[in-house]
């Protein structure tokens, strides 16, 4: 393998290591909010933010904190920390270059390519399309290199 062959397995094992982490924090978040008022500790938030308290956007997040139980954030950081140790294990053995990795790594981020299409078109936003985009060209670039190596084109 050539050295710029493992410096970008290299950048996509830490896009998956970073994605890891964030997971890690939502599940931590998640269940640390288990027994609040989340609603009432949003509110207390919004102004020492210096947010508007009436604004669309901090309305829409009042409401959907209201309708957080603790069954749902419970869901929420169980879900979290499974997704993350996937992409922890993913990270890893991207990061020792291990053939394996390439493997669970196309086929996981393929089997969520549905649900990201899914996602930005019942809300769409350009963080959510950036994501698309760069799933998509890793597992582009990974079966490449899988069909690449399988042929003895490398």
């Amino acid at each position: 393998m050539k050295g710029s062959d493992t410096k970008l397995i290299r950048v996509i094992a830490l896009f998956k290591l970073l994605k890891a982490v964030l997971l890690v924090l939502v599940g931590v978040g998640a269940l640390k909010l288990l027994h609040m008022d989340i609603a009432g500790l949003l509110e207390e938030w919004v102004p020492r933010l210096g947010l508007e308290p009436g604004s669309r956007y901090v309305g829409r997040a009042l409401r959907i904190a209201a309708t957080l139980t603790p069954d749902k954030l419970k869901d929420l950081g169980v879900g979290s920390f499974i997704y993350a140790g996937l992409f922890f294990t993913e990270g890893i053995g991207l990061w020792l270059v291990k053939r394996w990795a390439e493997w669970l790594t196309v086929i996981l981020t393929s089997s969520l390519v549905p649900v990201e299409v899914y996602e930005i078109v019942r809300h769409p936003t350009g963080l959510k399309g950036l994501l698309l985009i760069i799933n998509l060209a890793v597992v582009a670039y990974l079966v490449y290199r899988l069909r690449s190596e399988r042929s003895g084109l490398e």
